[in-house]
């Protein structure tokens, strides 16, 4: 098998630091516009004893704030179990469409750092594939992160699932400046280990603008 354990393995505990750490920044910021809000709560009540009258509309205000702000904090931590848990099988079926929305969710920091717009998924029914799922997860990631930087000047990525004759594909499409990319720039070798335990192919589609994921319906098979 040569390297090829070895670079799952980097490739893996690089995906897996690279995601918890934007999850871990997500909640601080969450964790920041609450402690904001609780320190006007605070003034408030110092007011409030020094017997001035409150704005009970300000009040309503921060609490609508704290309530959003604890709803974006409970999808941070759904998805980021739903990441954790991917590991729990080494094998396992999956809703493909469902997959891609995670690594969606997971990456919106990253492409809002790029002034990337990811586009909602895709897909007419669910499809299912059986798979290696944190591998599934984290090529995907790795095709994602390269689409970002191909989008060109539309800053747009679109996303879509669908199954084929023989399994399934992921299309990253409306990547403008894939042609300005060399062809030996992707997939890499790290990509290669990852596609060839998942016995998948990446295409690249310059007249297109796409990046094509193709996977087999059932791993085991």
């Amino acid at each position: 098998m040569g390297q090829k354990p070895y670079i799952m393995a980097e490739a893996g505990l690089q995906f897996f630091g690279k995601i918890s750490a934007s999850i871990s920044h997500e909640i601080k910021n969450v964790l920041a516009i609450i402690n904001e809000n609780a320190g006007l709560l605070d003034d408030f009540t110092l007011m409030a004893a020094k017997g001035m009258a409150i704005n009970p509309d300000r009040l309503k205000t921060m609490a609508v704030k704290v309530m959003e702000q604890i709803g974006r904090a409970d999808g941070i931590i759904k998805n980021m179990n739903k990441f954790a848990h991917s590991a729990d099988d080494p094998i396992k079926g999956i809703n493909l469409a469902d997959t891609l929305e995670l690594i969606r969710s997971l990456s919106g920091r990253f492409a809002s750092m790029r002034g990337i717009t990811l586009a909602p998924v895709h897909h007419a029914n669910p499809t299912a594939v059986t798979t290696m799922p944190f591998f599934l997860e984290n090529i995907i990631w790795l095709c994602l992160d390269f689409a970002m930087d191909t989008a060109g000047a539309g800053k747009t990525v679109g996303l879509a699932c669908e199954e084929t004759k023989d399994g399934a594909r992921i299309k990253f499409s409306r990547l403008e400046a894939l042609g300005e990319k060399t062809v030996d720039m992707f997939p890499t070798e790290t990509e290669k280990a990852l596609l060839d335990v998942l016995k998948a192919e990446v295409l690249i589609d310059l007249e297109a603008g796409e990046i094509i994921l193709n996977l087999p319906k059932n791993i085991e098979a």
